[in-house]
């Protein structure tokens, strides 16, 4: 074969430092296309972005070319670096060291889609704690403690 041939859709997930709740709607509606640009920047797609004010979910298309780890490395040093330019917060800002990265079959994007858009019904009932707890048994992921500190 010549050329390569990919579809790789990932679902991450990552928060805020210390799970604080910097990302208030104005500043979402900001932060969210910044993040998309980086992803395409870097030859991905974002199909679905969303979150609470403490972390972000998104699914996306990655090019075969860049890691999860070296995306994720791109989108949380540019957006908090851009956070900081705009002067969004008084505080400074910064994400948790860690994310959590699931890979999604094509006939389950529409799925992670609607999970995504309904994060803030979905956080009525489930933190964030143990929303990721319960991704990270699905997918068969072993952790040590709270995943989410």
């Amino acid at each position: 074969m010549t050329s390569t041939h990919a579809k790789l859709l990932y679902h991450v997930v990552f928060s805020t430092k210390c799970r604080v709740p910097y990302i208030v709607p104005d500043m979402r509606d900001k932060l969210y296309p910044y993040i998309s640009g980086i992803v395409r920047h870097q030859k991905g797609n974002v199909v679905e972005i969303g979150g609470m004010p403490d972390h972000v979910h998104v699914l996306l298309q990655l090019a075969p070319q860049i890691s999860v780890a070296l995306l994720l490395q791109h989108i949380k040093g540019g957006s908090s670096r851009w956070v900081q330019e705009q002067r969004l917060l008084r505080d400074r800002f910064a994400w948790q060291r860690g994310y959590g990265a699931f890979t999604v079959s094509e006939s389950n994007v529409s799925k992670v889609r609607r999970y995504i858009q309904g994060q803030e019904e979905h956080h009525k009932k489930e933190s964030f704690g143990s929303e990721l707890m319960r991704l990270l048994c699905k997918h068969g992921i072993p952790f040590d403690g709270d995943p989410s500190e």
